[in-house]
């Protein structure tokens, strides 16, 4: 069963969050699309979220099954981080005992500033030829 990362393709944290979790899904679990992309707006829409709001990550969890549900903020970080491998998995296990609206309090914190820590992208960066098929629609520009 597969997890839709939906993330803002322009910034420099969120592509770091991304390769993240390339590089520790050994079980193959995680797709991505960026939220400047139709499929985000659409996966969105239906939840009465916009993919204009650029400072948040969501995850759709179980993307297209009867049990499809939506995270996002600190949230789709802890979940996100449950699934991996290594220290990344025990991090968000421990991650689970804390409080959502702390994890989220953080996460708002960092988002804001997040451009000027980590940079942005002129355009969504393209995924390399081997990781294309987990991504689910190919970055476009910003509007």
């Amino acid at each position: 069963m597969a997890h839709l990362i939906l993330y803002d393709g322009v910034c420099g944290l969120c592509d770091r969050f991304v390769q993240l979790v390339l590089a520790r899904d050994g079980a193959d679990r995680f797709r991505f699309a960026p939220l400047q992309g139709r499929l985000a707006g659409q996966l969105l829409g239906r939840y009465g979220r916009s993919a204009a709001d650029l400072d948040t990550v969501y995850v759709v969890a179980d993307h297209g099954q009867p049990s499809e549900s939506l995270l996002w903020r600190g949230r789709a970080i802890r979940f996100v981080l449950r699934r991996l491998d290594g220290a990344w998995g025990v991090l968000g296990r421990l991650l689970a005992v804390v409080p959502a609206a702390i994890i989220d309090r953080g996460y708002r914190f960092i988002a804001a500033r997040r451009y000027r820590w980590f940079g942005r992208f002129e355009s969504c960066r393209l995924p390399d030829a081997r990781q294309r098929a987990r991504f689910l629609e190919d970055p476009a520009p910003p509007p």
